[in-house]
């Protein structure tokens, strides 16, 4: 209950900082809107020059793109640690997140809400709509269940992964370029991961799992059956790699010494 009745008071003031700014939150948004539209239009040049990519069409891509954004976006929200090396380690604030008596993981969490963010799953919605529509998918009473659940699963693997990623710095403080690279590599987890070679599928689903945040829950509702097992995996996977991080967070905080020269 201590830690509800902090999650809310921090969204209380976050809340109120942002709307002293609304033009801003409209701005973010329609950047982000059109981040996705360019990497929509990518798939759609793709699919001018084919009409299959290794057995998947243009609509069951673009919906697998549509899921991908939902967990997406709930991780950008509550998981905005980009710049945890330079603010925290670098600068020193994580002196003052020590003294405060609430885990300093999940205060920092708190710090860098972004809840605007979570209008990019509005879009992901949309456009899992459109491309269901067009594949004339069925939906039974059971998939909103699931797909919460799957979106949950993939949300947290973003977060162990970039978490764990920011644990490097209780170890190393030098700046570090890790982030914006392991980005990049995630953008492979919105496409099938059987269009790569086997050791890039491999690293996809057991080491840097981000196959589970779009590919493999969206191929269930995809009716894919030979992926379902690994989508039912996803909520589990997520749980792993986030306790894991903790773990590991919980390790390096006992290393961390304090900003000094």
């Amino acid at each position: 209950m201590f830690y509800l009745s902090m999650f809310f008071q921090y969204l209380s003031q976050y809340l109120k900082t942002r709307f002293q700014y609304r033009a801003d939150v409209f701005v973010e948004f329609f950047s982000d809107l059109l981040s996705q539209a360019i990497n929509l239009i990518f798939i759609l040049v793709v699919f001018g020059h084919t009409h299959l990519l290794h057995g998947w069409n243009r609509d069951e891509i673009i919906f697998i793109y549509g899921f991908f954004l939902v967990p997406f976006a709930v991780f950008s929200a509550f998981f905005n640690i980009w710049d945890f090396n330079e603010r925290y380690i670098v600068k020193g604030e994580l002196d003052r997140i020590l003294t405060r008596p609430i885990h300093s993981l999940f205060q920092i969490i708190l710090e860098r809400l972004e809840l605007e963010s979570l209008l990019g799953a509005i879009t992901g919605l949309a456009v899992m709509f459109y491309a269901g529509s067009r594949l004339h998918l069925d939906i039974d009473w059971y998939d909103p269940i699931l797909f919460i659940v799957f979106v949950v699963g993939g949300a947290l693997v973003y977060g162990g992964i970039f978490i764990l990623l920011a644990c490097i710095s209780f170890w190393a403080d030098a700046r570090t370029s890790l982030m914006p690279m392991m980005y990049n590599i995630s953008n492979y987890g919105r496409y099938p991961v059987n269009i790569y070679n086997q050791l890039i599928r491999f690293v996809l689903t057991w080491i840097l799992p981000f196959a589970f945040v779009g590919i493999y829950p969206a191929a269930f509702f995809l009716e894919k059956q030979e992926w379902y097992w690994y989508s039912f995996l996803t909520p589990f996977i997520g749980v792993i790699f986030f306790i894991l991080s903790v773990i590991v967070w919980n390790q390096g905080v006992k290393k961390y010494r304090g900003a000094g020269n």
